[in-house]
């Protein structure tokens, strides 16, 4: 678990300054993978207390324009931010309540990013999605 420092400097590294906000989004998304931002506020303002919820839509923006948060949208949800990024691993989402969890690909490297015909685009960037039922649903539609 990376410490408020660690958080610091990655800020840094990123050429952003270091505020309270963006330390709050940064930490409630890294310990809440695939969060909505309603959630991530509600975090936010556990620890902050008073933080409109346009300052973490911004600190979300900048997050994710630095690379230091990934901002995903299975179809039918809401976007939702982790701090995994830089690294080719897909997600599983659960079609009956929404779970999503991580999965590393199968391959170990990235050959979704050689596409059968890249239309003259320069891909720098797959996104996999596996669609089914978490184990809990999975049971519960079974009984």
């Amino acid at each position: 678990m990376p410490t408020s420092s660690d958080f610091e400097q990655m800020l840094r590294e990123s050429a952003l300054r270091v505020t309270s906000p963006r330390l709050a989004v940064l930490s409630a998304v890294h310990e809440n993978p695939h969060a909505d931002t309603e959630s991530i506020i509600d975090v936010v303002r556990g620890e902050l207390g008073a933080v409109s919820a346009q300052a973490v839509y911004d600190v979300l923006k900048a997050l994710t324009g630095a690379g230091l948060v990934r901002r995903i949208q299975p179809q039918g949800s809401v976007a939702r931010y982790e701090t995994r990024v830089g690294d080719n691993h897909h997600h599983v989402v659960c079609r009956s309540c929404g779970a999503i969890a991580d999965v590393d690909c199968a391959v170990g490297h990235a050959p979704c990013l050689t596409a059968s015909a890249d239309h003259g685009f320069s891909i720098d960037e797959a996104e996999v999605v596996y669609w089914g039922r978490c184990a809990e649903c999975h049971s519960a539609q079974s009984s």
